[in-house]
């Protein structure tokens, strides 16, 4: 395979997901050479968290991106609810946040990723290489100088000070740097699946917890697309039970489903997403910074995971934004941004373990939900006030972002 001429940049970004776009934008805005290198030929991927949250809303407007980009394809969803049993509750109520924007945007991922590339085109400091898939770090003398891809073309090499690690779970890169791993666990895996909609449906979001089963639906317009819980490691004797036995039970989980169960006629209309909750113990190394889920994979519980990807895309450029104008990231430089988010990223991931631990395995394993949980619902249902405490930390988070780069093009 051939190989082209070291292509030089002031920042390299491995993986063209929420994170990187984004970093790569903000840079590039700011008048930084970045270099922005996505393994597919497109971001036309099934089956990834498209939730953006009011704080990555109130990142747009910010911006002053906020009109354009709803003007994508999307519906608004302004509480989240379900049924325990046959009980209907609201979980969170964004009507009360203190945001531009009051309400969750559904928007397919790859609709959110090609605004951030439309956007970043303007720039002449930006450059998305699609179809560069990073397979290895270019280190010498103990420092990350760049990657190497590979390309339709052949063997691409990036030099660069500085290099993100935005290649998501299975990152090639954390995996390269030697960074270590800690697991967090996850108790339960998810198989992604979708289901017609018809005018005379419900709106928006639902979960349903019933007959030791959790099924999750989002309204994407034509269909719903649903998030059914198994345990982890489960999917294999599901399969041996039969398609039939899932298409009975999301029937009886939701009845105006009963008829469209039938439309799972193969499992290849199922996807299994395995549930990972791990983070780095250190984000970076000289010459390189992990954000987003290659520094943390996130449990879908919450849909937050995109949301603070974003946040890390954020941080990381307003920390390194001067560094890189004048020339040189130091390691403590690195070592700011996983302060500045560190904090974050441990709350929510001991917020969705706990969820996992006390509820989900609990209801799979036919317990119930418990008596806390149970005492949670009764409070959410007789005082609606308390609908703002999870609508903040959903929609909000522990420690929201703000774009403090600069614009040197305005």
């Amino acid at each position: 395979m051939a190989q082209s001429a070291p292509v030089p940049t002031r920042c390299c970004i491995a993986g063209g997901g929420p994170a990187g776009m984004m970093l790569g934008v903000l840079l590039a805005r700011a008048g930084i050479d970045v270099t922005v290198l996505e393994k597919h030929a497109d971001f036309l991927r099934d089956f990834r968290g498209d939730t953006v949250h009011p704080s990555t809303l109130d990142l747009m407007h910010e911006l002053g991106w906020l009109e354009s980009f709803l003007r994508r394809p999307h519906q608004e969803v302004r509480e989240l609810g379900g049924y325990v049993d046959d009980e209907r509750v609201i979980v969170a109520d964004f009507t009360h946040l203190p945001t531009r924007c009051r309400y969750i945007a559904l928007m397919p991922q790859w609709d959110f990723l090609d605004f951030l590339a439309e956007r970043g085109r303007r720039y002449p400091t930006f450059h998305l290489q699609m179809e560069a898939e990073v397979v290895d770090l270019l280190i010498e003398e103990g420092e990350v100088r760049g990657v190497a891809a590979r390309t339709p073309k052949g063997t691409l090499e990036v030099r660069a000070p500085l290099t993100i690690g935005a290649d998501g779970r299975g990152s090639v890169v954390r995996e390269r740097a030697g960074l270590r791993v800690e697991d967090i666990g996850a108790p339960i895996d998810v198989l992604w699946m979708r289901l017609s909609r018809r005018a005379d449906d419900p709106e928006h979001t639902f979960a349903y917890v019933r007959a030791g089963h959790v099924l999750a639906m989002l309204e994407r317009g034509e269909y719903w697309q649903c998030a059914f819980v198994i345990p982890k490691g489960g999917y294999d004797e599901l399969r041996r039970q039969g398609l039939e036995t899932l298409q009975r039970t999301i029937a009886t989980m939701v009845p105006f489903l009963r008829e469209r169960a039938a439309e799972l006629a193969s499992w290849d209309q199922v996807k299994l997403l395995t549930v990972k909750i791990d983070r780095l113990r250190e984000w970076s190394r000289s010459g390189l910074l992990c954000i987003g889920d290659a520094a943390h994979a996130m449990s879908p519980l919450g849909g937050v995971g995109i949301n603070l990807a974003v946040q890390d895309a954020v941080a990381a450029a307003n920390l390194l934004c001067e560094p890189l104008r004048r020339g040189g990231v130091t390691e403590g430089d690195l070592r700011a941004v996983q302060r500045r988010r560190e904090l974050v990223t441990r709350a929510t991931q001991r917020a969705q373990a706990f969820m996992q631990e006390r509820v989900l395995t609990r209801v799979l394993g036919g317990g119930g939900m418990g008596t806390l949980p149970r005492l949670g619902v009764r409070l959410l249902r007789g005082v609606p006030y308390l609908r703002r405490i999870p609508a903040w930390l959903i929609g909000v988070g522990v420690r929201p972002e703000h774009v403090r780069t600069p614009d040197a093009f305005s």
